[in-house]
């Protein structure tokens, strides 16, 4: 079959191209094109017909001020669907531009089937999205196991296919609580996890780095993000010794003591590899964007972490809260070897992984688009 993907930010390239793969060993005779980045390139063989770094870009301004790059790239995207004539086309996550220029253009011009892997969080917020979805998507994959029975309560056709970070840390994660304390217990390394586009490395770093300061006796470690280079860390880590290591996130986690990590997949990733963390997230407003999430969002919390364990494991600080003492304070306890929070945290990452399940998720994937839109 032919198949067109739409990938537009770094985690989707990832996720994208473990799904080729998958799809490889099935269909022998798959052929691809594509929206996506290195990843992508790398398990199809060809070029992009456009880098995800074109369109990713998050929040009202950054999106407002590349506009018209976003408009064309969508144009493009839509051209080259149109050319291709694929018999499936595959969104991954970034709903604002698949929304857009996606959803409609396949349904009412190509007249093909949609399968969206990684669903919208409509769930948290933009509910009205959710009538979108019903009346364009074929088939949700969806991989936070409380999204199946969200969905299926609107008779809504979704899988739950496991979830893609537990097959990309998985020869990462300590088994038991005991291993991870014993692996770490010594270690004098912090983990900065400060987003993966730029806007986030300005807004989320230099504070991380102040932070840092508190700590003269831990080793911070930047964790340089996919699809960035280290020229956009470079203005933010004037004055500081600090080291920015790229392609190798997931080791500097199980070394680190504890991370830092701007909220996103990555604090599921943190989670599962079991290193202690604060979650922080810069928003515009301040304590306003705090009280709006409160008044106008549908869940309580802001991270994969504490959404899947239905409970408050991990310390979320974003608008007013994402402060230098809060962040100095919450940090100060993880690190300590006795502290009951750091215990609790690493208790309660046990039960993440029994929530999410174990592996294969893209092979989940792979077959469960086959078996629904298989010509054979």
């Amino acid at each position: 079959m032919r198949y067109f993907i739409i990938a537009g930010e770094a985690s989707g390239d990832l996720h994208a191209a473990n799904l080729v793969r998958a799809l490889k060993e099935h269909d022998p005779e798959a052929a691809f094109a594509f929206m996506g980045g290195e990843m992508l390139t790398e398990a199809t063989g060809i070029d992009p017909i456009t880098h995800y770094r074109e369109v990713a870009f998050m929040g009202i301004i950054p999106v407002l001020t590349h506009l018209g790059a976003i408009r064309r790239a969508g144009k493009r995207v839509q051209e080259e669907m149109q050319a291709f004539s694929p018999d499936v086309v595959i969104a991954v996550d970034y709903p604002g531009f698949n929304m857009r220029y996606v959803l409609p253009f396949v349904r009412e011009q190509l007249g093909k089937p949609l399968v969206y892997y990684i669903s919208p969080k409509v769930w948290a917020w933009k509910s009205w999205r959710f009538k979108t979805l019903k009346k364009y998507v074929d088939l949700m994959l969806c991989i936070l196991p409380f999204e199946q029975e969200f969905f299926a309560k609107h008779n809504f056709p979704i899988v739950y296919v496991g979830n893609p970070c537990y097959d990309a840390v998985a020869p990462f994660i300590r088994p038991t609580i005991c291993e991870q304390e014993q692996a770490v217990r010594e270690s004098r390394q912090v983990a900065l996890l400060c987003g993966s586009r730029q806007h986030e490395v300005k807004e989320n770093l230099p504070l991380m780095l102040r932070v840092m300061k508190h700590f003269p006796d831990y080793s911070p470690v930047i964790a340089g993000a996919p699809g960035l280079t280290a020229e956009d860390y470079a203005p933010y880590i004037r004055g500081y010794n600090v080291p920015i290591v790229f392609g190798q996130t997931y080791q500097i986690l199980r070394e680190s003591k504890a991370a830092l990590v701007t909220s996103g997949t990555a604090t599921l990733e943190t989670a599962l590899i079991g290193t202690p963390q604060v979650v922080c997230y810069h928003v515009g407003g301040g304590r306003l964007a705090n009280f709006v999430f409160d008044r106008f969002f549908t869940t309580p919390f802001i991270s994969l972490t504490n959404l899947i364990a239905g409970e408050a494991i991990v310390p979320e600080l974003f608008g007013g809260l994402f402060t230098e003492e809060r962040l100095v304070s919450h940090l100060s306890l993880l690190l300590d070897n006795a502290s009951p929070e750091r215990a609790s945290q690493l208790s309660g990452y046990e039960l993440i992984r029994t929530r999410i399940g174990r592996g294969n998720t893209s092979r989940q994937a792979a077959q469960a688009i086959l078996t629904r839109f298989s010509k054979k």
